[in-house]
């Protein structure tokens, strides 16, 4: 079997055993084991891959197998990786693990997890996939556990923000599939391999422009496109723990992975034709998002707008369209996803103590939960920036790619992209100092206890995974920055 399948048949079989587990303790075993074993298969891809990107160093994909399965229509299970997709995966196995320690106590658990697997099998299966229907396909098979996960087992307005979540997701799915029907027809109907018809067919420049925004459109609505963004902070809001984990560290990197992979790469005229369109909403994304983080009081909502601010970044770098931004744009989602899932994890394990998200009802935490409290301020220094952690060399290699468009448009845009970075740090350390210093505001907290271990072996794993990052970016960096060639070629060669 391809290595990259096993990431389908791990969760597959995850949910199988599930179905036969009749005790709790059965339950998380399987996901504990399960988890791992993705885990460790993601470290072994990123061995495999480089040993065979030496020995192929000029092949797009690596990998490669295909299974044909509606041949009338060109469409097979076909699976291929670069550097872009493996470190994706990584990313999502990493917080797929973390994510079931934060799930340990989940009522209904059994249920629970069961669509929890298959939210984690979507997103396995889209980055994998250079198939334009089964990447279709992955990314609605991830889409839809996320209703029942927020509307039967979150908190708050959840059968709203389930139905929100759903109805706009479903409506940018809409957008997303006539922009590959379109793009199936105009370039001649033979092939939906995205290989193949970047490489051998052509989308006539008049059909691109029409395609290339409704593909943007479609992956953009899931990475937080303003004003498209509304349904994020409510479903953030309302999804517990482990989902918004899931959902904020992985779910909104489909939407950048979706633009940089179909609608960049496929359609390169039309991206320079338009991009200037989409680059003034991702810049309005990424400032609103920073000032409505300030103003808000409840703490998922805080990290949540914070991620409208920073998943617009990955859109404003995409559409910088130079190797540099576009390196920066995958550094920030693989940054950006770790530092919101431990922020979502440890967000989850204060309210489980003290009840409330607002933040004027806290205060005092560090002295009463120290490692929980230490983590937070580790996850706030990192989407900041702070030097030697994941946030710094992402948003400065965004920042020096973007500043290397020498017009007067981009590099206004640019400069006004830097200034959430200060935006972001009056959010973050106004929260830190409320909830974590200063006295204890309700008398019930000073009896609450600590992280349990399950929840420290999450917090410190996400913390390893962002340090290293930050430590060695290089060879992240270089990864990525090596996938990216062909689609710069594809853009300077138009």
């Amino acid at each position: 079997m391809n290595i990259l399948s096993l990431f389908i048949a791990v969760p597959v079989f995850m949910i199988l055993f599930l179905f036969l587990c009749k005790d709790i303790k059965q339950i998380r075993t399987i996901m504990v084991t399960g988890a791992s074993a993705l885990l460790i298969l993601a470290a072994s891809l990123v061995v495999n891959f480089i040993k065979e990107r030496a020995a192929s160093p000029d092949a797009e994909m690596l990998f490669v197998s295909s299974i044909s399965w509606f041949p009338s229509l060109n469409i097979a299970y076909t699976v291929g990786v670069d550097g872009i997709s493996v470190v994706m995966l990584v990313l999502s196995s990493i917080i797929v693990f973390t994510g079931v320690f934060s799930s340990w106590n989940m009522n209904m658990a059994k249920e629970y997890f069961l669509w929890y697997c298959l939210l984690a099998l979507g997103v396995f299966g889209f980055f994998i996939s250079i198939n334009l229907f089964t990447m279709f396909m992955f990314y609605e098979i991830a889409l839809i556990p996320m209703y029942l996960l927020i509307g039967l087992w979150g908190t708050g307005r959840k059968e709203y923000s389930a139905m929100k979540l759903t109805l706009m997701l479903m409506g940018g799915s809409a957008f997303l599939l006539v922009g590959i029907i379109g793009i199936y027809y105009t370039s001649g109907h033979t092939s939906m391999n995205l290989l193949e018809i970047a490489n051998n067919l052509h989308i006539p420049y008049e059909h691109q422009l029409w395609i290339f925004p409704a593909t943007f459109l479609g992956f953009g609505v899931l990475g937080a496109l303003f004003p498209f963004h509304t349904w994020s902070p409510d479903g953030h809001a309302s999804a517990p723990t482990a989902v918004s984990m899931l959902h904020a560290g992985v779910l909104m990197k489909l939407g950048g992975y979706g633009c940089f992979r179909v609608a960049i790469y496929l359609m390169p005229e039309a991206a320079h034709e338009l991009g200037w369109i989409f680059l003034i909403l991702t810049g309005i994304s990424v400032v609103y998002g920073a000032f409505s983080a300030v103003v808000q009081t409840d703490l998922k909502y805080i990290n949540a707008y914070s991620s409208v601010s920073h998943c617009g970044l990955v859109l404003f770098a995409i559409l910088m369209l130079n190797q540099t931004a576009m390196t920066g744009a995958v550094m920030q989602m693989l940054s950006h996803g770790l530092m919101t899932a431990l922020f979502f994890a440890l967000i989850g394990l204060i309210y489980g103590r003290t009840h409330t998200r607002d933040i004027r009802e806290m205060g005092g935490l560090m002295k009463i939960m120290p490692f929980a409290s230490v983590c937070y301020v580790i996850a706030g220094f990192a989407s900041l920036g702070l030097p030697g952690l994941s946030g710094f060399v992402a948003e400065m290699t965004i920042f020096i790619g973007s500043f290397q468009n020498a017009d007067t448009f981009h590099r206004v845009f640019t400069i006004v992209a830097c200034c959430s970075i200060v935006i972001t740090a009056v959010y973050i350390l106004r929260t830190v100092g409320k909830i974590l210093y200063g006295p204890v505001l309700d008398r019930h907290h000073l009896h609450l206890k600590d992280a349990a271990w399950y929840e420290r072996v999450s917090a410190t794993g996400l913390i390893i995974a962002i340090a290293a990052m930050g430590m060695y970016p290089a060879g992240v960096s270089d990864m990525i920055s090596k996938s990216i060639v062909p689609i710069i070629e594809k853009l300077a060669g138009i």
